[in-house]
C-alpha cells in the first residue's frame, strides 16, 4: 500500500514499526521524539528534552513541551481521519505546570475529544514514568482534503 492510500490511523500504526521512528527528519531532528502507540483517536509519544533545548535561564524551553505536545495532538487527530485527508493546527493552548526534566524520556499521550466535518480537538498530557504532569495542551484542527493544509 502506497502512502498516501493510507489512513490517518493506518499511516500512524506504520510509524511505529519504523526503527527510529520520525528519524532525524523536520523537527525530530531537533526534538528527539517518536510516536510509540496509535490507536483510532489516541497516540503515545516518548521524548526527552537536552541541553540544545534549553533556555537563557538554564532550564528545559517551553517550546520542547509545546512542540511535542503539538505533535502528539495532531497525529491523534490523524488517526480519525481517512487516506486524503490532512489537518492543519488551528490553535494550540500550552499549559506549563511545572519544569521540565534534562535527560530524562517523557510520555506525551493525547487523545481526541470532539470531531466534527470540519474541526477536530485533542487533548494532550506530557508526564514522567510516575504521572507526574509536567505540561497540558488542547489543539483545535481544521480538516482539510489532501495531506497538507494550505
Amino acid at each position: 500500500m502506497k502512502l498516501e492510500e493510507m489512513s490517518g490511523l493506518e499511516l500512524m500504526r506504520f510509524a511505529t514499526t519504523l526503527p527510529g521512528n520520525m528519524g532525524d527528519q523536520g523537527i525530530a531532528g531537533v526534538i528527539p521524539m517518536k510516536i510509540v502507540e496509535a490507536e483510532e483517536g489516541t497516540v503515545v509519544f516518548k521524548a526527552t528534552a537536552d541541553d540544545r533545548h534549553s533556555n537563557p535561564l538554564g532550564a528545559v524551553h517551553g517550546g520542547f513541551a509545546a512542540t511535542v505536545l503539538d505533535s502528539a495532538t495532531g497525529c491523534a487527530v490523524h488517526t480519525v481521519l481517512s487516506a486524503g485527508v490532512g489537518y492543519g493546527t488551528v490553535d494550540l493552548n500550552v499549559k506549563m505546570v511545572r519544569p521540565l526534566p534534562f535527560n530524562e524520556e517523557l510520555t506525551a499521550s493525547a487523545k481526541v475529544v470532539d470531531r466534527t466535518k470540519s474541526m477536530v480537538i485533542a487533548d494532550g498530557v506530557l508526564e514522567d514514568d510516575t504521572g507526574r504532569a509536567y505540561a497540558y495542551a488542547t489543539a483545535t484542527c481544521r480538516v482539510v482534503e489532501g495531506r497538507k493544509a494550505e
